[in-house]
């Protein structure tokens, strides 16, 4: 595997792979633009050096099919704006042979997006997994997925992976198309190396102590995570929709706050773990609880224990910040996923803007801090703390499988 930094692409073609699924609103215009502006550095890296950028990325889950309400070509401008240039599109990315070969040193080619061919993901569209014939249809999509992974790779000289993403992903643009190129012409780009760096810094470079916060709604989806950085943290803050599964396993009226039923011995099985572990797991003490699942909804502060009959918890409450925050503002190291309520309701946001005050603090005394997962991603941009904090992800899956501890095709991929 080359190193981007080394590396000289002065002459080159460059295929880049980016994760420019960006949000948009009903008028296709880009929403936020963060996922293309961290694409940056290394994209002008290649064409300061005198390289020619082909860019490729995926937009939303158009299933294999061509969609227009999920087209590149909405962002193209965007892209433009952000490089300083002009950039070309290529409205079939696998039928842009012609459109590669006539690019001239520092032009820009952005290609439409790869999920419009079921190729890309290398899953069969239209046959349920039950069907006897499923089988011989997967076998088939992945020479078929083999085939669109060889012409997106002969468009260039040089294949860069900066779409972290999308690394957890075995799809033909991150973990196929690198079998095209020899191990000096694959790397990984420079916002990858950086999610690799965090990840490496919160799993094998720990500070202590170590807090975790995890937070959203259900437990079932983050239990990989927790049973991992069990063997890692001091401190495990569990919040959010989760933490009325743990309230009711323990014996607590939750009212009609969220809850995963046949998750409650798994809630209190993590309750033993912890106990044995020696680690400490500080769950919430009490709630912001409303009596609709409304902004403007009735609220009240009550334990999570005893929630009113038709009430239900939509973020954290006091005690809970308290603990919350006294296990945040000692650590040297923070990993932060998941909102403690519903923070898009601006009544019921003050628990996650506690939770994000109290990493910026310890952040600013010397611990390394971690935000990954959409939520609290879009938690510290909402609340304007993303640049206090020693690194925010790109990533959401891909994120929480590098933290369970799986390895990620797309990176894997550049580094055989």
């Amino acid at each position: 595997m080359a190193s981007i930094d080394n590396y000289n692409f002065d002459g080159k073609k460059a295929i880049v792979r980016v994760d420019f699924n960006v949000p948009l609103d009903e008028n296709g215009h880009v929403t936020d633009d963060t996922r293309i502006r961290g694409a940056l550095p290394t994209l002008k890296k290649i064409l300061d050096d005198g390289g020619t950028l082909i860019l490729m990325s995926h937009m939303g889950k158009p299933k294999g099919k061509v969609n227009p309400k999920f087209s590149l070509a909405q962002i193209r401008e965007d892209v433009a704006k952000a490089l300083g240039r002009d950039v070309k599109f290529a409205d079939d990315c696998a039928k842009a042979a012609e459109a590669a070969k006539d690019l001239k040193p520092g032009e820009v080619l952005l290609l439409e997006n790869l999920r419009f061919y079921p190729e890309e993901e290398g899953k069969p569209v239209g046959i349920d997994k039950a069907d006897p014939a499923y089988a011989e249809a997967a076998k088939a999509m992945k020479e078929s997925q083999k085939e669109f992974a060889k012409t997106l790779a002969s468009y260039a000289d040089v294949y860069v992976n900066d779409a972290f993403g999308t690394a957890h992903r075995k799809h033909a643009s991150t973990a196929v198309v690198a079998d095209y190129f020899d191990d000096d012409h694959k790397m990984l780009g420079f916002l990858m190396e950086k999610e690799v760096q965090a990840v490496d810094n919160i799993l094998k470079d720990i500070k202590r102590p170590f807090t975790a916060i995890m937070g959203g709604s259900k437990v079932s989806t983050k239990i990989g995570i927790i049973e991992n950085l069990m063997e890692k943290v001091d401190n495990l803050i569990l919040c959010g929709g989760m933490t009325y599964t743990f309230a009711k396993a323990q014996g607590g009226k939750i009212g009609t706050s969220i809850c995963e039923d046949d998750k409650l011995d798994l809630a209190l099985d993590i309750i033993k773990k912890a106990k044995e572990k020696g680690v400490n797991l500080v769950l919430g003490f009490d709630c912001v609880a409303a009596d609709a699942f409304s902004n403007d909804a009735h609220q009240t502060v009550c334990s999570v224990m005893d929630i009113p009959e038709g009430w239900q918890g939509l973020d954290a409450g006091p005690v809970s910040l308290a603990e919350f925050t006294n296990a945040i503002i000692p650590a040297k190291t923070i990993l932060w996923n998941g909102p403690t309520g519903v923070f898009e309701f601006d009544n019921f946001a003050t628990g996650s803007k506690v939770i994000a005050e109290a990493i910026v603090e310890a952040t600013k005394n010397g611990a390394f801090s971690l935000i990954g997962g959409g939520d609290s991603v879009a938690c510290v941009n909402k609340f304007g703390f993303a640049d206090q904090v020693s690194y925010v992800s790109t990533g959401g899956g891909a994120l929480l499988e590098a933290i369970e501890g799986k390895v990620l095709p797309g990176i894997a991929a550049v580094k055989k």
